[in-house]
């Protein structure tokens, strides 16, 4: 659903739920993860702790605040393509618009270093990440099973996509830590992905 089809209340609460995560992931970078408490983002953020929770049930997704919308975009893809587009079709293309959108979830970008360097620092968001990731993957099989039932082992298929998508996502997030930056690397990490694809596609195309 687009902002536009949002009720006003929905976008407030759009608004307030990023306004908090905005003023946490300000304070996590300056300070590092375990060096805030969430009674500190709730006051940054002007607003009481109960609501912080209300909309971040745990401490980490302030943080990592794009896991649902990954777990949700990922898994819409796959059920919501066109009736003649295959699972791994409409994914590449979800990674082609994500792209041109210059969208977070596109892949790392020059701004990664930072926020991820306070991810590597904590034990828990680290932690997290992999939950995220297990998140993903258990969306993507249940998607797989339900809309692409010619699929073999729809839980094989979604771990060997989200295991190419981290392995891609891992090399340019190397490269970007070790102080690579520019047009070059998002290119190069657009080209691993579409190599990703071709390598998906003989794998788990039927014979």
């Amino acid at each position: 659903m687009s902002e536009g089809e949002l009720s006003l209340r929905e976008r407030k609460k759009r608004a307030t739920r990023q306004r908090i995560s905005n003023v946490a992931t300000g304070l996590f970078k300056e300070r590092g993860f375990d060096g805030v408490s969430v009674a500190e983002v709730a006051r940054a953020a002007d607003v009481s702790t109960m609501t912080v929770f209300n909309y971040f049930p745990r401490k980490e997704d302030l943080f990592l605040d794009r896991i649902p919308e990954a777990v949700e975009v990922l898994s819409g893809a796959v059920r919501h393509r066109a009736p003649d587009e295959t699972p791994l079709a409409a994914l590449r293309r979800l990674t082609l618009e994500l792209r041109d959108q210059h969208h977070p979830l596109a892949g790392p970008n020059d701004n990664f270093p930072a926020f991820w360097q306070v991810v590597i620092d904590s034990p828990a968001l680290r932690a997290r990440a992999r939950e995220g990731l297990e998140e993903i993957e258990t969306a993507l099989s249940d998607a797989l099973a339900e809309t692409a039932p010619d699929t073999p082992d729809p839980a094989l298929a979604a771990a060997l996509i989200v295991a190419a998508y981290r392995s891609v996502y891992v090399t340019t997030a190397r490269r970007l830590l070790a102080g690579e930056r520019g047009e070059a690397t998002a290119e190069d990490h657009q080209d691993r992905m579409n190599a990703a694809f071709d390598i998906l596609e003989r794998a788990l195309t039927p014979a």
